[in-house]
């Protein structure tokens, strides 16, 4: 059996992938993946809980949070398109719609 530090560890560690392509790269698509990222790293840190601790609602957590995921990706990769097929670009340094 795998104890419940190297599901944190694995957990932090995805967390912290995450976080650094948010941070650092400047493609959205990378920026959304890493948000991606991010959250399934929160879902392993609750199944893992969830199983350490015998209770099904870390499980039941993860369901929904993966369905307000999906949510996003959908939201998401719609806006990205739009938004590459008016500006021709998708690095985020480039787009400044907001302005007038």
């Amino acid at each position: 059996m795998i104890p419940l530090s190297h599901y944190l560890i694995l957990s932090g560690i995805l967390f912290a992938i995450g976080i650094f392509g948010v941070l650092i790269k400047r493609n959205a698509i990378i920026i959304f993946m890493s948000i991606e990222l991010m959250l399934n790293a929160v879902n392993l840190s609750l199944v893992a809980f969830s199983t350490y601790l015998q209770s099904l609602n870390g499980q039941v957590f993860v369901f929904m949070v993966m369905v307000v995921a999906a949510a996003e990706v959908v939201v998401g990769l719609a806006l990205i398109i739009a938004i590459v097929r008016v500006k021709k670009t998708s690095f985020i340094d480039e787009i400044n719609l907001m302005k007038w």
